[in-house]
């Protein structure tokens, strides 16, 4: 292990000698991805390298085995500062890479036993790397969420206001409380309505601009969910980088007239809703040890 004082800042601690090779992306071999690799580092402060094959190059860097075997993985996925910067790190080489060309990242913590079992897995997955890159070439990934906002709570029935009822006798606080809530049930009913009316002007006029699209869970809870509000519409889409701009100033407005109804548009981001070879040929650090060891 390298002192102290080589570490980058937020570094994971190198633990053990023997070490696994750490994929973080796949692109074109070409003059692009090994620029990237020069003069670059990656977990541990380790050098990037390029292997190559079929055409094809992956973005690595070597990591020790201790840490990354079947329990210590775990244990790493389980603290969320080690998970943070396991994720920072491996995002900024993908990010590196994305702005220089097209790639295709890896998921987080795939690791292979050798350089040798990294180029097989370019080999058997040259013909679906290769449309995959084609796919995304000249494109980025951008976000979008909406979100219904929350309605007001309620208050407590001794605070309710004694107002009168039609007859003009009093109201009683807890007939009052029982009107604010189904009030607030009609609000809620009717934000969500408007949200769900945006959701799918949102995907109208995506789909005049994106060449894909992705609908993932909307967030409920959690560091994930961000912004005030229930999240109803997490959808990622790919879009033509000339095209970029447009797309996101149109989504960005149509939330504004529905009242409690919030639009997000994030990006440019890397494609990882496009590009999931982790989930046809890449393999976590438990099966290679399990498999390739042997």
């Amino acid at each position: 292990m390298r002192d102290h004082e080589t570490e980058p800042h937020g570094a994971l601690p190198a633990t053990g000698d023997d070490q696994l090779w750490y994929v973080y992306a796949v692109g074109r071999a070409d003059q692009a991805m090994r620029d990237v690799a020069r003069g670059a580092t990656g977990l541990y402060g380790e050098p990037l390298r390029t292997i190559e094959c079929e055409g094809l190059a992956v973005l690595a860097s070597p990591v020790p085995a201790v840490d990354f075997h079947e329990q210590a993985l775990k244990n790493q996925l389980e603290q969320l500062d080690r998970l943070e910067t396991l994720a920072r790190i491996h995002d900024g080489v993908v990010a590196q890479a994305g702005a220089r060309t097209t790639v295709l990242p890896m998921r987080l913590a795939t690791v292979y036993v050798d350089t040798e079992r990294v180029a097989e897995m370019l080999r058997q997955g040259s013909g679906e790397f290769g449309s995959l890159l084609d796919h995304l070439t000249g494109h980025q990934e951008w976000g979008v969420k909406v979100y219904a906002l929350p309605v007001p709570a309620v208050p407590p029935p001794s605070s309710a206001a004694e107002e009168p009822a039609a007859s003009g006798a009093p109201v009683s606080p807890g007939r009052a409380f029982l009107q604010q809530r189904r009030a607030q049930r009609r609000s809620r009913q009717d934000t969500f309505r408007a949200a769900g009316a945006v959701a799918a002007r949102v995907a109208e006029t995506a789909a005049l601009y994106a060449r894909d699209r992705v609908a993932h869970r909307p967030q409920q809870g959690g560091p994930l969910a961000t912004k005030a509000g229930e999240n109803i519409s997490n959808e990622a889409y790919l879009v033509p980088s000339g095209r970029a701009e447009t797309f996101r100033a149109e989504l960005t407005g149509l939330g504004d007239a529905a009242a409690g109804v919030h639009v997000e548009v994030t990006g440019p981001w890397a494609p990882y809703s496009f590009a999931t070879p982790g989930r046809a040929t890449g393999r976590s650090a438990e099966r290679d040890e399990e498999r390739d060891r042997v």
